[in-house]
């Protein structure tokens, strides 16, 4: 874990669902992640603003490697719009507190990307967070390191939010672990997975329950392997 203490990490998530919840409020951004400006608008036009594309010159990681809004429809989610990070600064997930990829990694990746997607469904949100570790050993050390964070959040208190156990998962792609997360009344209310694909790693996190099956999460879990590698 990345040195939290259990209240600390509840109080963090609360924190961060309202703090999207806020910046829902003021603005988003349908940028570079497959959400056309005249489709963002039609969702949602008091709340998404547009921007130009902000991507990365290919080969380099950039918001092309981040989950489309495409990709959100098999799962029973309906976006409405993104905020794109390229600078590593966004909180990785609920269970890691406020720790960014830029400290995680002490500012090492060559490259950064994150998003944060909101939804139709009131305080659904996905965060997105992942990084170039420029060799295929560095990406598995942090890959460890975040799975290790996570199952630090399997085992709490009654009546808090935890996650529940950890799903392996290999695509040609890359690999990853995927795991439901569940309320404080041991309801299924979204997931989070660890990816990684070559030199590259991430984190997922779903807040919301598009469905009764905890399994969407190992679909969200694939689909970014495959755009992180892509």
């Amino acid at each position: 874990m990345f040195d939290n203490q259990a209240t600390g990490k509840k109080l963090s998530r609360r924190g961060r669902t309202a703090a999207v919840a806020t910046s829902v409020g003021a603005a988003l951004l349908a940028v570079g992640i497959g959400m056309t400006p005249a489709a963002a608008d039609a969702a949602s036009p008091s709340r998404v603003a547009t921007a130009p594309a902000a991507r990365s010159a290919a080969p380099g990681l950039g918001s092309d490697n981040l989950i489309q809004s495409d990709d959100f429809f098999q799962q029973g989610l309906t976006p409405v719009g993104a905020t794109v990070d390229l600078t590593g600064k966004q909180a990785l997930s609920a269970c890691s507190g406020e720790t960014t990829m830029r400290t995680l990694t002490k500012e090492s990746a060559s490259a950064y990307a994150g998003v944060t997607w909101t939804f139709d469904s009131s305080g659904s949100f996905l965060t997105e967070s992942v990084a170039d570790g420029s060799t295929d050993a560095s990406a598995v050390s942090y890959e460890n390191r975040l799975n290790k964070a996570v199952r630090g959040c399997q085992n709490e208190p009654a009546g808090h939010w935890y996650y529940g156990q950890g799903h392996a998962l290999t695509v040609p792609a890359g690999e990853g672990t995927w795991y439901p997360a569940f309320n404080g009344d041991g309801k299924v209310t979204g997931g989070v997975a660890v990816i990684r694909g070559g030199h590259r790693f991430g984190i997922v996190e779903l807040v919301g329950q598009p469905s009764d099956d905890p399994g969407y999460m190992k679909g969200m879990a694939a689909t970014a392997i495959n755009r992180l590698t892509d």
